[in-house]
Order: C-alpha cells, then sequence, then structure tokens
C-alpha cells in the first residue's frame, strides 16, 4: 500500500486530509516548515511524522499530495517527478476522495469553517460521518457513508469538487489577488452550483444566491420569509441563542444555540435544512447543536485576569461586524477593543474604508502590520493608511502589548488570518510576568 507524503502538511486543509486517511487506515507522513503551527497538534497526538522540507523525503511508491501553497519547482515535487512518484494537488485529491462517500460540500464566502463543523457534529449524532474542516480539523470514520468538506472558492479550487449536496452560505467580494471583481466571485460560484449531483441547501437573504442556477432543487434558508426555511422568534441571551424554524410557513422545532451573533443563527439553520432534507429527526438536530463546542479560531475564548480574551479569524469587514456583534451580545456593557491584523495588501488596499467602518464598531482599536501572504510579501500602502481613518486607534507591536493592560474588565479581541496570535500570546506573557 502507497505512503501518502503531504507537501506542507501544515497547512489547514493539509492537516485535516492527513488525519481522515490516517484515520481510514492509509500510511502518512508529511513535510513543512519548522515552524511550530496550531494545526500540528492532532498530527502529533496521531503519530504522524512531520520531517523538515528535503527531497530525501519522497521515494518510489510513495504517493506525493501537495499543498496549493506550493509551486511545481518545490524541491520534493520535483523529486517526486524525477521518481515517477504521482503528485497530487489537495483540492484534486480532496476531490477524489470525497466521491467515495455521500459528500456534502460547505462553502460561501464566510462563515463556511464554522458551517462545516457544524454539520460533521450534529450529522455524527445520527449516522457515521468522516469530515475535513478548514480549522485543521479532520476525521476519517471507518464505514461512515457521509463526508462532510470544507470547500474554498479561491483560485476556484472548488470546482475539482462534484458533491451530492452543497451549503453555500454567502457570496460576497474576496480574495481580490485573484478575484476580479463580485461578478467573478458569483461566476465561480455558479460554476461549482451546475456541479453538485442532489441538492443546494443556499441563503435565501443573500442578494447572489438568489440568482444561482442549478441543475438539482434549491432549498433557501434564511430571516425573510420567502425562505424554505426561516428562523423566527430569535432571542439572544449572554448565554446563546433561541429561535423557532418554519418549514415553509409550518412550525417545525425550536432550537437553542451556545453560539451568538445573528450569523450563527443562519449557520444552524443551514445545518438544520440540510438534516431536515436527509431525514434526521428535530430531537437529535436540537441535541446535537447545544454540545457543539465550536472551531478552532472561531471566538476561542479565555479569561485572563479581568479580562477576556477572545481570539478570531476575521479577516474580511464582514467578518469582523459578526464578531464584534457576538461580543457584544455575549458581554453586554463591556468595553470592547479589538485588536486588527489585516492579512495581505491587497484585500487591505481594496477593502480600507469598510475595514475602518466595521472597526468602528469596537470601543477602542489597536492595528497590528500588515501580514503579508505566500504570494505577496509587501504592497503600496502601510498600516498607517488604515490607522488615518480610524478615529481612537493606535499601532500595537508585539514588543508593547503591556499598552492593553490599561482596558481593565474589557472583551479583547484578536482578529486576523495572520499571525496575530503571537500578540495575544505575547499579552498573555506580559500579564502573567507582572
Amino acid at each position: 500500500m502507497t505512503v501518502y507524503h503531504f507537501v506542507g502538511i501544515k497547512g489547514t486543509g493539509m492537516s485535516a486530509l492527513a488525519q481522515v486517511l490516517y484515520d481510514l487506515g492509509y500510511t502518512v507522513q508529511g513535510s513543512d516548515v519548522e515552524k511550530w503551527f496550531f494545526t500540528q497538534k492532532a498530527l502529533e497526538e496521531r503519530g504522524i511524522p512531520v520531517l523538515p522540507f528535503s527531497k530525501d523525503n519522497v521515494h518510489p511508491g510513495y504517493t506525493v499530495i501537495a499543498g496549493n501553497a506550493f509551486p511545481d519547482t518545490h524541491e520534493e515535487i520535483e523529486a517526486a517527478r524525477q521518481l515517477s512518484v504521482p503528485v497530487i494537488r489537495y483540492h484534486r485529491f480532496l476531490g477524489e476522495l470525497a466521491s467515495k462517500f455521500t459528500s456534502i460540500a460547505v462553502t460561501g464566502s464566510h462563515g463556511k469553517t464554522t458551517t462545516t463543523g457544524l454539520l460533521a457534529h450534529v450529522m455524527q449524532g445520527a449516522h457515521p460521518t468522516s469530515y475535513l474542516i478548514g480549522d485543521g480539523t479532520g476525521k476519517g470514520e471507518p464505514g461512515s457513508k457521509y463526508f462532510v468538506f470544507e470547500a474554498c472558492e479561491y483560485r476556484r479550487h472548488f470546482l475539482s469538487y462534484f458533491p451530492d449536496y452543497a451549503i453555500i452560505t454567502n457570496i460576497d467580494f474576496d480574495h481580490p489577488d485573484y478575484f476580479a471583481n463580485i461578478d467573478d466571485v458569483f461566476s465561480a460560484f455558479q460554476q461549482m452550483a451546475q456541479q453538485v449531483k442532489k441538492g443546494i441547501v443556499a441563503c435565501g437573504d443573500d442578494p447572489y444566491l438568489q440568482n444561482i442556477q442549478a441543475k438539482v432543487p434549491i432549498l433557501f434558508y434564511g430571516l425573510g420569509e420567502e425562505n424554505d426555511f426561516q428562523a423566527r422568534n430569535i432571542v439572544k441571551t449572554t448565554e446563546g441563542t433561541a429561535f423557532d424554524v418554519f418549514v415553509r410557513n409550518t412550525f417545525f422545532a425550536s432550537f437553542t444555540i451556545p453560539r451568538f451573533g445573528t450569523h450563527n443563527v443562519l449557520n444552524a439553520l443551514a445545518v438544520i435544512a440540510l438534516c431536515h432534507y436527509e431525514g434526521i429527526d428535530a430531537g437529535t438536530i436540537a441535541a446535537r447543536l447545544q454540545t457543539f463546542q465550536g472551531v478552532k479560531r472561531r471566538f476561542s475564548e479565555k479569561t485572563v485576569g479581568r479580562q477576556v480574551l477572545i481570539d478570531d479569524y476575521a479577516h474580511h469587514p464582514r467578518e469582523i461586524m459578526a464578531t464584534l456583534e457576538a461580543a457584544r451580545q455575549k458581554y453586554p456593557g463591556r468595553e470592547v477593543v479589538a485588536i486588527f491584523q489585516p492579512h495581505t495588501y491587497t484585500r487591505t488596499q481594496t477593502f480600507l474604508s469598510e475595514f475602518a467602518e466595521s472597526l468602528q464598531q469596537a470601543d477602542y482599536v489597536y492595528l497590528c502590520d500588515i501580514f503579508g501572504s505566500a504570494r505577496e510579501h509587501h504592497g503600496k500602502l502601510s498600516i498607517r493608511d488604515l490607522q488615518e481613518k480610524i478615529p481612537r486607534s493606535q499601532l500595537l507591536e508585539e514588543q508593547n502589548v503591556s499598552v492593553l493592560k490599561q482596558h481593565r474588565d474589557a472583551v479583547l479581541v484578536f482578529m486576523g488570518a495572520g499571525d496575530i496570535q503571537k500578540f495575544q500570546h505575547a499579552y498573555e506573557q506580559a500579564v502573567l510576568s507582572a
């Protein structure tokens, strides 16, 4: 049996896929940079070898799964080609794996990671379910009928998938380093929708999704009355959110989620609609919704002294608004402080005014230097261009995080898709050593 060697195994999708294959009984190893990433914890717990990059890692008889961040000129990929070892890109391999199950792709510009995690958690309560979540979490359940997986739209990678079902949470302009405009984004989702084989669950409150065409039935969910699945009587508290679900204007069931913000009601509604379609009873759905612990780097909380620290992946203006709304719901009356690290220069440039507007929902804002990406190390603007647009804001450096101590009793929300976690870690160390 072949050895699956992952080039870039610490990537969130790659780490999750390696876990799925390992759980299903395959021999798995991988390589990456030596810097520690949160995704490697699950690999280490399974005993999956993680090696430093070297052309000597690849041997005849292996199958190489290549992370999309690495070019064909990478030493291990070149070594594989010289040895006639098959090299399969991550998204293509995932598409082949998904075809072996009743597959459910979860996609959308925002909310797909949380929705994937929630769907996998709920479905496990009814059937053996394998899953791959974009926070680096994966599980291969032997004998599973279903495979729930996150499908990323970036570079149209999700066009490698032909799922039985798809959940589409929303369509928004993001990844401006690749997509030209919102019409370009829409065309990608439209093409993906045409590849779904049995049914689509889509947010009917989203103006773009209302225009999606498909060869299969589309079930719409949302807060608007025209949706097939509608949430009504929403009650938000500091403990979570309760709501009733109506299916085509007929009461179905009441649900409570230990999550905050309207976006999490919509995520839950998508899961409820898909599970209802697959015949999972309301009692099972309700019980599983209440026990969902969340996914990594999505409103992950800890208390340090009298402050609450929240780590969140929010890196788009719409996501920042949703995260700050959730913080206000759970902690009413407390000061909410945003610590934000923009991710990529093109995104910061494209949404400069929108970032400023969304961040002003916080009581005070700290800005960290723009985090470049593997594709883009510098740009024409600097973090000061954003700071100039935000009153009550200042720049934050890793060595001066102690300034955050002045916000006593505050909720500190660390947001970004780069290495914003190092600022939170530095602050925690500063508090502990004080």
